[in-house]
């Protein structure tokens, strides 16, 4: 039975590792990315409501007295 010869396995595989990785490279830098996005002032309508200006309490079933 004939020995396989692994000799130029490693050319094979380092070749194929760089190949892979310039092709990646190139698919990589041909994407257009955005610029770093900015925070948009935005305006927040304050509306007045009676509960917002004066103070309430609010009473737990457990706080009332019992009748």
């Amino acid at each position: 039975m004939p020995q396989l010869d692994t000799s130029t396995w490693s050319i094979t595989i380092t070749s194929t590792i760089i190949t892979l990785f310039i092709i990646m490279q190139l698919k990589i830098s041909s994407h257009q990315y955005y610029s770093n996005p900015e925070p948009k002032a935005t305006k927040t309508a304050k509306s007045l409501t009676p509960w917002e200006t004066k103070w309430t309490k609010i009473y737990s079933p457990l706080s009332l007295p019992l009748r």
